[in-house]
């Protein structure tokens, strides 16, 4: 049976390989080669919808455009408070598009600030703002930031050498992380239109998972679509993370409550918060006794036999001697050290022995009164309230200052962070453009340079499917040549298939079935004559009986025995006669 599940299996794989073998003659396959992914520095889709961009690709243009800052971090000392972090153009350092550059910063535990004016201011008004740049943290990120400043249009940003952590801005926005913190900061400030006052509003922090953003070393697509109406959408890798309103989704937030708790409310003396309180008629037992220990002595316990009471439980080192340079004036009179009794190791304890404690059946401890409900509970109290002095409603908060420059301060505990394609634009469509130019490209490219062989296989045989053909051909020649190896049968089994054969054959002739009976001893052919007349009788018997029982014959019947006598004497086998009645 082996044999013949082997042969099948066998069969079924030269067949598979005939056949694949004459598909693929008649098809060529073409070999697909990966080539580098063009590129060009972009240009914006409609520049009177852009009040800035950057790629980064001119060094030139760069030293024209951007301020290093030269000011100093107030209330530090004067070592660490220049804004001493170095900037460079620089490609990535893997992965990168051929002539594609970026602004990377160099230092790392520095203060770093750079800046560029915008072409013409963005006025917060009636149309929407988008804000989209590119991080590559190209040595993961330990601690710090790597987001820009949106900077606000007032005299204090006029000098951008004097660009610092105070200077006035209208939104910082982009990832920070520190431990295992992980943000995408989206901060705008808010004037106070009653008072002129200016705080920051922080966005509510992402639902999703931030942390691979932060880890990978991949380029990252930051995006904040900023709309008149309010509503803001922050996108990561044109994914949405965040989206949601100026008026609810920030803290603090924008409008102050309508009314507060008054300041100078006091709560009454005679005010009762206690929801349960003693009950005042409630009589301690007379057999509560307070005074009961929690554990007493077992008195039913004894001393167990052995136990050895006079015997401490550490002696007195006997071998050990005092050292040499013992000094008993400074170290005082030397004692051996101690160690465990050698008496107490086959004893069930040494020293004096007390009998154990257990629970105390009459311990109930201090009594005290059982609770109920109090009758003058007034409830939890609370100030009353008041309108709020500095309540102010502002329906649009998007009407922030306007903003002239954008900028990055930034302090890091990870360096050659790569800054790219910065573009500020009032048209999602421009800013969508400006990175199918650019970042789809990058990671396009890296898609490609990170397939596995299988993946490319994958790719490869969806396009060209006859490449199956090519696989069982390559793979199915050793799965034969295993498979005959498995089934090929062993000499001993060719032995034995060719003995059985030949003995069949001998069964097909007299001759040598009387040459098997010459081998045999007399005396076993008598044995065997014997054994065959007895079962002859015995089943003439069983017959003879079985025929008196039975329902007679038929002609037919008895015409059928007699034919099958004469067949079976003509056989030569051993004949035996039938009772016709």
């Amino acid at each position: 049976m082996r044999t013949k599940g082997c042969t099948a299996l066998l069969l079924v794989a030269l067949v598979a390989t005939c056949y694949s073998q004459e598909t693929d003659d008649e098809v060529t396959i073409e070999t697909v080669e990966d080539t580098d992914i063009p590129y060009e520095s972009p240009t914006p889709l409609d520049s009177s919808k852009v009040y800035f961009a950057d790629h980064f690709d001119s060094p030139s243009a760069f030293d024209k455009t951007w301020v290093k800052s030269e000011a100093k971090k107030e209330g530090i000392e004067d070592e660490i408070a220049k804004y001493d972090g170095q900037w460079g153009i620089e490609s990535p350092q893997k992965d990168g598009l051929k002539g594609d550059l970026g602004l990377v910063l160099k230092s790392k535990a520095k203060h770093s600030a750079i800046s560029a004016n915008l072409k013409r201011p963005f006025v917060f008004k009636d149309k929407p703002l988008i804000v989209q740049y590119e991080v590559l943290l190209q040595e993961g990120q330990e601690c710090g930031g790597a987001y820009l400043k949106l900077l606000s249009d007032i005299r204090d940003t006029n000098n951008l050498k004097n660009f610092h952590d105070k200077t006035p801005y209208s939104i910082m926005f982009g990832p920070d992380k520190c431990g295992n913190d992980h943000k995408l900061h989206f901060i705008f400030n808010h004037k106070n239109p009653k008072n002129g006052s200016v705080e920051e509003k922080h966005c509510e922090k992402p639902k999703e998972r931030l942390e691979e953003s932060f880890a990978d070393k991949l380029p990252h697509l930051y995006t904040l679509i900023l709309r008149p109406d309010n509503t803001f959408e922050i996108q990561l890798d044109r994914k949405t993370v965040k989206s949601g309103s100026l008026l609810e989704d920030f803290s603090p937030a924008v409008n102050p409550p309508a009314e507060i708790e008054d300041p100078e409310d006091k709560k009454p003396e005679d005010w009762d918060e206690r929801e349960k309180i003693p009950d005042p008629t409630a009589v301690k037992p007379g057999d509560w006794d307070e005074d009961a220990p929690a554990q007493i002595v077992d008195e039913s316990q004894t001393i167990p036999d052995g136990w050895l009471e006079n015997e401490p439980k550490l002696i007195q080192d006997p071998v050990a001697e005092k050292p040499t340079d013992w000094d008993t004036e400074m170290d005082g009179e030397w004692e051996a050290p101690l160690i465990e009794n050698p008496l107490c190791a086959d004893a069930p304890g040494c020293g004096p022995w007390e009998p154990p404690l257990v629970n105390n059946p009459a311990y109930k401890g201090k009594w005290r009164a059982p609770l109920i409900d109090n009758p003058n509970y007034k409830g939890k109290w609370r100030p009353r309230k008041i309108p709020n002095p500095h309540f102010f409603e502002d329906k649009q908060p998007f009407k922030m200052q306007t903003i002239s420059a954008v900028g990055f301060e930034l302090w890091s505990m990870s360096n050659n962070i790569l800054f790219d394609n910065v573009i500020i634009t009032e048209e999602v469509e421009v800013a969508e453009h400006w990175a199918s130019a650019t970042f789809d490209k990058k990671r396009q490219k890296i898609a490609i340079e990170s397939d596995s062989v299988v993946q490319k296989l994958a790719k490869l045989t969806a396009d060209y499917p006859i490449l199956w053909a090519v696989y069982i051909i390559v793979l199915g020649i050793p799965v034969v040549f295993i498979l005959y190896l498995c089934c090929k049968p062993s000499a001993s089994q060719k032995q034995e298939t060719e003995e059985l054969a030949e003995a069949a054959m001998k069964k097909k002739t007299d001759e040598p079935a009387e040459a098997e009976d010459a081998a045999v001893p007399e005396e076993a052919k008598t044995a065997e004559v014997n054994e065959v007349e007895e079962e002859d009788k015995d089943s003439g018997k069983d017959d003879e009986d079985a025929e008196k029982n039975s329902n007679p014959d038929s002609d037919e019947d008895n015409e059928a025995v007699e034919t099958n006598q004469v067949t079976e004497a003509g056989e030569g086998t051993r004949k035996r006669k039938v009772r016709k009645d």
